[in-house]
């Protein structure tokens, strides 16, 4: 019997780990997504039957306690078996901490799949949470991440890899805890560079390796994200929130923020409470 159960989150506050959408399905044979892509982290965990995962002209065949990851912008192809189609469980994320944790598992792009996770019970269990405690609410929002970051962990436990400590991402890391604590002062990518011991040439190697962007556009964009927060659930002035998070000059932040959203912080603001007066007359 084929049933599917999801949910989409429509907002995404967390900067550090959001959880995008999660579920549970028992597919129809031969059930299939794709090709196409996501703009977020996809974990997919195997909880019965049998299905084929394709990217980069390669085929996996998974079972029962397989896992796989989806990478963002990567061309992906999955489809149940036609004999014995797979029933999963799911969890879509991202966010500054996702693939500095994802680092820390056995999964890698070259082999984005984890055959009898360890823990995977565990890890079924964490999904099947996060499902349960859905909701846009912020803190629905806050308990789910709590619960990704518990199901995360168990991947974590069970690698048979381990980072040295000296490792890109511990420098990304400490980066990114520096921005998180100082981002509303007007600090630069040297300060950070200061703060976590490398050069600037060093700090933007780190970077592109463990974010696959740069310092200037990780901190640019941790504070355009703090921005929407303020514009969505304050009535500060838009000259108040960007100095509010870390841009002296109302022009600059104005143009940043809309190269990043495509809009400027007013029309954002409109249209994000737009948003919530939709929903709730719906409600």
């Amino acid at each position: 019997m084929n049933y599917k159960n999801s949910y989409k989150a429509t907002k995404k506050e967390l900067v550090s780990l959001s959880v995008y959408n999660v579920g549970y399905q028992k597919c129809d044979s031969l059930y299939q997504w794709g090709p196409g892509v996501r703009d977020h982290y996809l974990i997919h965990y195997v909880i019965s039957g049998c299905g084929y995962y394709e990217l980069k002209n390669k085929k996996y065949e998974l079972h029962a306690g397989d896992a796989f990851l989806v990478y963002p912008n990567q061309e992906v192809t999955y489809y149940a078996d036609v004999s014995d189609p797979w029933e999963y469980a799911w969890v879509g994320f991202n966010g500054s901490d996702a693939l500095s944790i994802l680092n820390a598992t056995d999964f890698t792009k070259e082999q984005p799949y984890i055959t009898a996770a360890p823990f995977g019970d565990k890890i079924l269990h964490q999904l099947l949470c996060i499902y349960e405690v859905r909701g846009n609410e912020f803190e629905q929002a806050v308990e789910m991440t709590g619960r990704l970051y518990t199901a995360l962990a168990l991947f974590m436990q069970g690698a048979t890899k381990k980072p040295p400590q000296t490792s890109y991402s511990g420098y990304v890391q400490k980066a990114i805890a520096y921005i998180s604590a100082n981002y509303s002062y007007p600090i630069t990518v040297e300060d950070i560079a200061d703060y976590v011991g490398l050069s600037r040439s060093h700090l933007f190697r780190s970077f592109e390796k463990v974010l696959e962007k740069s310092p200037k556009e990780y901190l640019t964009s941790f504070r355009i994200r703090q921005a929407c927060n303020l514009l969505e659930n304050s009535d500060l002035s838009v000259t108040a929130i960007a100095n509010s998070v870390g841009f002296e000059n109302n022009l600059y932040f104005s143009k940043a923020f809309h190269k990043v959203k495509g809009m400027s912080p007013k029309n954002y603001r409109l249209s994000a409470r737009s948003v919530k007066s939709d929903t709730d007359n719906q409600t």
